[in-house]
């Protein structure tokens, strides 16, 4: 199972993340560590939401959906 997962930065809260990932748990876990350089200096996240996917195709397709501006925008409005 692929996850598309969003986060949100628990000290600044309008600081985001979408990503994709194998394993959810290890990610986040990864990414409160510091070992992701593109939100080491947001931390700590929190797990907003994720969808599973059993298609890594469409898992890929939805992750570039919710990085576009109109998935940020539904993001926005409706899961943050």
């Amino acid at each position: 199972m692929k996850c598309v997962y969003l986060l949100q930065c628990i000290s600044h809260p309008d600081q985001n993340d979408v990503g994709l990932a194998d394993d959810l748990r290890t990610r986040l876990k990864l990414h409160n560590a510091g070992g992701s350089p593109h939100t080491s200096k947001f931390r700590p996240w929190r797990l907003v939401t994720y969808v599973a996917f059993s298609d890594p195709a469409k898992a890929v397709a939805f992750e570039r959906y919710m990085k576009s501006g109109s998935g940020s925008a539904f993001a926005k409005k409706r899961l943050y």
